[in-house]
This record gives structure tokens, C-alpha cells and sequence, in this order.
């Protein structure tokens, strides 16, 4: 499982419209970017009350880039 595919599965695991839910990776030596975007009415349901599901989706993310010697930055689009 790639990390595109591990923040899909979350992500729409979460959300009211999991068909909208887009996930592009942009990748660099030693860094990607995680780009997400879903619909205008889940954005809150993806930062979660004072960011913490957002945090959690990051500390995954940290998790992963330690396994793997990359960094992974997690960013919500609206």
C-alpha cells in the first residue's frame, strides 16, 4: 500500500462524500507532498475539532516517514 492509498482509505472513511475525495502526491528526493481535497462540507470532518484529526492523519504520516527515510507533509485543500 502506497501512502496516496493510506490517506484515501482514511480520509474516506471519515467523510459524508468519499466519492470526492482527491489525493494527489507531490514528490521530490527526499520530500512529498500530500495534497487532499473533499468536499466543501467535509473540511471540518477532516481537521476535526481543534485539528486533532488532522494531527492524527499527520502523526501517521511521521510514522510512515520514519519507516520509509522520506518526509511526508499532509496539506488540506479547500
Amino acid at each position: 500500500m502506497d501512502i496516496k492509498e493510506l490517506v484515501t482509505r482514511i480520509v474516506k472513511a471519515l467523510v459524508e462524500y468519499p466519492d470526492e475525495v482527491n489525493v494527489s502526491e507531490i514528490q521530490s528526493e527526499t520530500t512529498s507532498v500530500i495534497e487532499l481535497r473533499v468536499h466543501s462540507s467535509d473540511i471540518g470532518k477532516v481537521i476535526g475539532k481543534q485539528g486533532r484529526t488532522a494531527k492524527a492523519i499527520r502523526n501517521i504520516l511521521g510514522a510512515v516517514s520514519a519507516k520509509l527515510n522520506k518526509r511526508f507533509i499532509l496539506e488540506i485543500i479547500e
